[in-house]
This record gives structure tokens, sequence and C-alpha cells, in this order.
């Protein structure tokens, strides 16, 4: 695959979620300070001041990682400035982790809008962003190209993950003005959008990387490729 195609789809998912990280920043900053963060918006909760600065510390540091991946996966940025692709890796890899355990921590203490089934999704979401991170790290220190591109793959879709939470309600809402959602987020839409906005996904980059390891795989080697390298 060219380089242009890649380039061209990263730099579009990540100027569509612009307005998403822009709101996602300003609220977690806005309810970190906030006196009546329960003000700003239905997912703070009154009198709970460290479950509301854990929610807001996953806002910015959401924000971050959301904008961050798509722009960190450029090949122009891998080829002509590995130290800041490494640098940005690095910040990343913390900022996923912050994301994972603010959230981690929100639900924990005061559980979230949508109960116990949201919960259990939500958390398995959190995790399954800070073992993306930490894969797409630890395999790039290896020096492991291919499974480096793997784990980075997953990372990026999970960290736009809730930017296409968000996109899948205003395409439904549009759609149907709003069938099986309500405010409690216990319609049937809602229940099923708990996992929708990831696992899908998900599965279809799966099937796509096992094509494509499947095609590289099954590409003749030259006699040069094929001797082993000199000590």
């Amino acid at each position: 695959m060219r380089p242009i195609v890649p380039t061209i789809a990263l730099l579009i998912l990540a100027i569509n979620t612009l307005w998403f990280v822009a709101y996602s920043a300003q609220l977690g900053v806005q309810g970190l300070l906030s006196d009546a963060p329960t003000d700003l918006s239905l997912v703070f909760t009154e009198n709970a001041t460290v479950a509301n600065a854990s929610l807001a510390a996953h806002m910015v540091a959401g924000a971050v990682l959301t904008i961050g991946a798509p722009l960190q996966a450029l090949p122009i940025v891998r080829r002509r400035w590995p130290r800041m692709h490494r640098r940005g890796g690095y910040t990343l890899f913390v900022a996923a982790v912050v994301t994972g355990i603010g959230g981690l921590g929100y639900i924990a203490l005061t559980g979230t809008i949508g109960g116990r089934w949201m919960d259990v999704w939500f958390a398995i979401y959190g995790v399954l962003i800070m073992l993306a991170a930490a894969n797409t790290v630890y395999f790039a220190i290896e020096k492991d190209r291919q499974r480096h591109f793997r784990w980075a793959v997953r990372l990026i879709i999970l960290a736009v993950g809730s930017w296409i939470y968000r996109m899948h309600y205003v395409i439904w809402y549009a759609l149907t003005d709003g069938a099986a959602s309500n405010d409690a987020f216990t319609g049937l839409f809602d229940q099923i959008q708990v996992f929708a906005f990831f696992l899908p996904y998900l599965l279809i980059a799966e099937i796509g990387l096992r094509l494509f390891h499947v095609e590289q795989r099954s590409r003749p080697v030259s006699k040069s490729s094929s001797q082993p390298p000199k000590s």
C-alpha cells in the first residue's frame, strides 16, 4: 500500500475527531476546576471529588490519545522523524494509562449512567486501551515491527472509540429520532452500543491484519532477502 493512502485516511480521521477532542478536553478541565461540576454535565457526581477528578483526567488524557494516535501513525512521522515517533509513542502510552485508570476509577467509585451492563463493557474497553498501548510500546522496544504494527492498529481503533461511540448516536438519532434509546441509556440501542463502538471494529481489523499477513507470506522472497544477515 502506498504511503499516501494511509496518510490521507489517518488525516481525515484526525480532522473528524477534532470537535470531540476539543469538547472532551474542555469538559474535563472545567470539571476538574469547577466547584459545581454537576452543572456542567450529568456524568459528574455531586460531592464525589475523587470520582469527578478521575473522570476529568480520563477526559483530558482521552482527548490527547484520540487525536494523538492517528497522527502518531502517519508514515511521514515514522519515516522522517523516528525520534519524535518514539517520544510520541511514550506520550500516548502515558495518556492511555491515565485514560484507562481514570475511567476504571470512576466506574469503581460511582458507576456509569447506564448501570452494570455499561460498567462491565466500559471497564473492558479501558483495560483493552491500556493493554494495546503497553504492547505497542513493548514490541517497538523489542524491535518486532510486525507485532508493533498490529498492536498499533488496535490502539488506534480503541483510541478513537469514544468518538465512534458518539458518532453512532449522531447517526442513529438522525436516522431514527432516537428509537430504542433513552436518557438512562437502558434502551436496546444503548445496550448494544456499549460494545458496538469498539468490538466490531477490532474484529474487522483482525480480519484485515490476518489477510495482510497471509499476503505478505505468499509473496516470493528474493535470494538476497533470503540470505541470513552477516554477523
